[in-house]
């Protein structure tokens, strides 16, 4: 990665890291410096994710598309990397803080050097109040997960167990008082259990981008030149067919039935429809976009 390590310069040091209880003395950079017009989230969840925790980070960042909102988050396993990978994808500003230094040879973990690379390549940033050449140890992601919820307008919690360190992140984002979203999850699942605990002390629940948008008081119509979704009746029945199928993920065989089209053209309608970005598909689970 060609991309020097750069101190933050006082006139650089972002203003909400000012303002939390015992700051960094010091920050080095790779990349890009988040823009003060940029309004941050900090994404985090759980490293061993559920289907379901996937298709809520690609649903509600695919939302973030064209707003002035980067993605925070921590290069982690797990939502962490899913969510700077969403960012990419919708080339929306993404930075990462590890909890290593940002130095080539201590990017943690070794395997996502190269998402830290596309990073950078994309014009986002890495971010440390380590030393460049820092390993990651026990402590230093607590220490980390402080900078993540400082330097954010809001935390999004997507998926925690009930002694997650996620959950870290999100008391800090209480404690510097910045907003804590957190999406509802599977009553049954041991995943969901630590964000429920924060829905039950009032922290805001989030379903859609919309929520995220009004969360850090940016009006979702002020984007003009976003894409509108197609209207329903622009589809062909076949096509809306299959959506009103989907009020929940459905299986493929259940959707070719719906559409009522022979297998061979079902399967064809299904992938242009994914491809038009009208459904979504995760393990043969197929969702609804619009």
């Amino acid at each position: 990665m060609n991309s020097p390590v750069r101190p933050v310069s006082a006139a650089e040091f972002p203003s909400l890291l000012r303002e939390i209880p015992q700051p960094p003395d010091t920050l080095t950079y790779r990349g890009t410096l988040p823009s003060p017009e940029l309004k941050l989230i900090a994404v985090v969840g759980s490293r061993k994710y559920t289907t379901y925790g996937k298709q809520v980070v690609d649903h509600l960042i695919d939302g973030l598309a064209g707003y002035p909102v980067g993605i925070v988050s921590g290069l982690a396993l797990g939502i962490d990397s899913l969510a700077h990978e969403a960012a990419l994808r919708n080339d929306l500003y993404t930075l990462s803080i590890p909890g290593s230094g940002i130095d080539d040879t201590v990017i943690y973990p070794a395997r996502h050097k190269p998402l830290a690379r596309r990073i950078l390549e994309s014009g986002g940033g890495l971010l440390s109040e380590f030393a460049p050449n820092f390993t990651a140890t026990k402590w230093s992601f607590t220490q980390r997960n402080r900078l993540m919820a400082g330097i954010t307008h809001a935390t999004l919690v997507i998926e925690a167990t009930e002694r997650s360190g996620t959950l870290i992140t999100a008391r800090l984002a209480i404690d510097y008082n910045r907003e804590l979203l957190v999406v509802p999850g599977n009553i049954f699942s041991v995943g969901s259990a630590g964000t429920h605990q924060f829905l039950k002390l009032g922290a805001t629940p989030v379903t859609t981008a919309t929520d995220i948008l009004h969360a850090l008081g940016i009006d979702p119509e002020m984007v003009a030149a976003r894409a509108t979704p197609a209207l329903l009746s622009d589809l062909s029945a076949p096509e809306q067919a299959v959506l009103a199928a989907l009020t929940e993920p459905t299986d493929r065989d259940t959707l070719i039935r719906a559409s009522g089209l022979p297998p061979a053209a079902a399967n064809a309608l299904l992938m242009q429809m994914e491809m038009n970005g009208l459904i979504a598909a995760e393990q043969n689970q197929y969702r609804a976009v619009i």
